[in-house]
């Protein structure tokens, strides 16, 4: 499976690759940018953000939304102008938020982690029809994922450093069940980053310091690995008019200069064919 450098970005910290219908959003995290790319046309812009952004997603109201270390902002690609709509931990001013998903019912799952990579102190939280709140799953340093399943009925949330992917019920009001272990990546393959559900109910799993994504199937089963020319992949989003394109961001950080020698292409946008369709992204409901 042959994967291709579609964009040199040379991204300190390249994160949550969105495809809104005619385009491929995505983040670098510590240059506080949100990206655009459009693969028909290979036109890109970009935007600074108030803060540390770690993703933007579609919302009903034809704007976006931004997790920008500070809460959720309201982000208008028109103006650029970035508004803060919640913050969701004022007393931990060390947190920031990382990872994002919408399910069918568009409810926001975002999750924040320790800026410093040390303290457990990231949780998980859903957002629909402008409220907020804790899940109430257990702390931990990095929050990745989240991903949901196409009937919105399993999440699935990643404790990065801890290697382990866990699949929790999601009953019909939105609360969780109790989380059970889905799947740990071994000593030596990396870390689970960000992850996404395709068509068939498979979850494709970046990994970090991993070379490369794997696909499990929905027991966890591992079906898949697609190997990269860089180290740390950081999630997939499906793209394309039939969303049967897979594009991926990347980092350099962490890289000194000798691994930078032997990966002049980490920090890229890339792209490959996962054989594949996924699922459309649903605007948030904020």
């Amino acid at each position: 499976m042959e994967v291709t450098s579609v964009l040199t970005v040379a991204a300190t910290l390249g994160e949550g690759p969105v495809w809104t219908g005619d385009a491929l959003w995505f983040v670098d995290i510590k240059a506080r940018r949100v990206h655009r790319f459009d693969p028909a046309t290979r036109a890109t812009r970009h935007w600074t953000a108030p803060d540390q952004v770690g993703w933007v997603l579609p919302s009903i109201r034809g704007d976006m939304i931004a997790g920008v270390k500070t809460g959720l902002h309201r982000f208008d690609p028109e103006t650029g102008a970035f508004a803060l709509l919640h913050d969701p931990e004022p007393n931990r001013p060390d947190n920031r938020l990382n990872d994002a998903a919408t399910d069918r019912h568009g409810r926001l799952w975002f999750g924040t982690m320790d800026d410093g990579e040390a303290q457990s102190s990231g949780r998980l939280y859903r957002c629909s029809d402008g409220v907020c709140g804790d899940s109430g799953l257990d702390p931990v340093s990095i929050t990745n994922g989240p991903a949901i399943s196409a009937d919105a009925r399993t999440l699935y949330h990643t404790d990065t450093l801890g290697r382990t992917i866990w699949r929790v019920e999601v009953r019909d009001d939105g609360s969780l069940g109790k989380p059970e272990r889905h799947l740990t990546i071994e000593d030596g393959a990396g870390y689970p980053d960000g992850s996404v559900i395709d068509a068939e109910g498979c979850l494709w799993v970046a990994l970090y310091d991993g070379w490369g994504v794997r696909r499990y199937d929905p027991a966890g089963t591992l079906m898949q690995f697609v190997r990269f020319p860089v180290a740390n992949v950081t999630k997939i989003a499906f793209g394309g008019e039939d969303l049967t394109t897979a594009y991926a961001t990347t980092a350099r950080q962490g890289l000194d200069a000798a691994a930078l020698g032997t990966q002049p292409l980490a920090g890229d946008l890339f792209s490959f064919n996962p054989g594949v369709a996924g699922l459309p992204v649903v605007p948030a409901n904020i």
